[in-house]
């Protein structure tokens, strides 16, 4: 764990993510003192440009795009790490019960996992959320995190099964440690890196995949999220009308979200696994080579 946390702090993809990241949140968080708009209000004219009274301008309605903005970012990322920490939590669970459990119940669970790896996730979010009606933030993470585990749980079962046979294991039954122990204490410390993977990944699904459903209608039209902003938008007619920062502005927090989040997800795999890190290997070929010319 620690020297994972090392490599991270080290890698310059891991430190450009957390620090665009950071600003994210920060800015979510410090909203009532960044903006004096209140983000359901009208506050101005109807798709007032930029300007030094509204810096993002103003929605169809008069709304403050930056506090929309702002606020928005709160729900977003709610979804994301809500819905994100229900699939880790869930995959990692039914992943290492059945790699290290195996028998029954390991074919019962993968027979879960097989049943909700065949239904397209897309199209089923889509009935449920059409089911629901309009599905306020909350419901959308709850669906998204019961509908999305299967393959974090497919791929922590592979894991367990093999460190399953190494000799650490062994020892802990050997000592007689109970299962879940064993579970919770050998086997889960050894999947951080897999764990963390698959939780940044769950985020970066559950904030487009929420956005995708509100842009289609789907959501909470009352709600202030970054999808709203671009159903209101396109409703709007943003573009047709020339009003670019309508629409522009949420594409480009959803973007900048996704970067910062894969750019984690690429730092941690380059730790993770060995193979990944050339960097630090080509810059030292590329210095034996030059020397080596030199020295012709």
């Amino acid at each position: 764990m620690k020297n994972v946390l090392m490599g991270l702090l080290r890698n310059k993809k891991a430190l450009a993510g957390l620090i665009i990241l950071a600003i994210i949140i920060i800015a979510a968080l410090a909203a009532p003192l960044l903006t004096q708009f209140d983000p359901a209000r009208r506050v101005g004219l109807p798709h007032q440009p930029p300007s030094a009274d509204h810096w993002l301008g103003t929605t169809r309605i008069g709304q403050d795009v930056f506090a929309r903005l702002l606020y928005g970012a709160r729900t977003s990322l709610a979804v994301g790490f809500g819905a994100g920490f229900i699939i880790t939590a869930i995959g990692t669970i039914m992943g290492i019960a059945a790699g290290y459990k195996g028998g029954k119940i390991d074919e019962a669970i993968s027979f879960l996992t097989n049943m909700v790896l065949v239904v397209p996730n897309l199209p089923l979010l889509l009935v449920l959320a059409a089911f629901i009606g309009q599905a306020s933030p909350a419901v959308i993470a709850l669906i998204l995190g019961g509908t999305s585990w299967a393959w974090g749980a497919r791929v922590t079962r592979a894991e367990t099964l093999s460190i399953k046979q190494k000799d650490f294991i062994k020892a802990a039954e050997m000592l007689g440690e109970p299962s879940w122990r064993i579970m919770a204490t050998e086997i889960l410390p050894n999947l951080i890196s897999i764990v963390g993977i698959n939780f940044i990944g769950s985020i970066v699904f559950a904030v487009i995949t929420e956005a995708t459903l509100e842009f289609l209608g789907l959501g909470d039209p009352q709600a202030v999220s970054w999808g709203v902003m671009l159903y209101s938008a396109q409703n709007a007619s943003a573009l047709q009308v020339g009003a670019w920062w309508d629409i522009l502005t949420p594409c480009f927090a959803l973007v900048l979200l996704g970067a910062s989040l894969s750019l984690l997800n690429f730092a941690i795999d380059e730790v993770a696994n060995p193979r990944l890190r050339t960097g630090n290997s080509l810059a030292r070929w590329v210095g034996r080579v030059r020397a080596g010319e030199g020295r012709l």
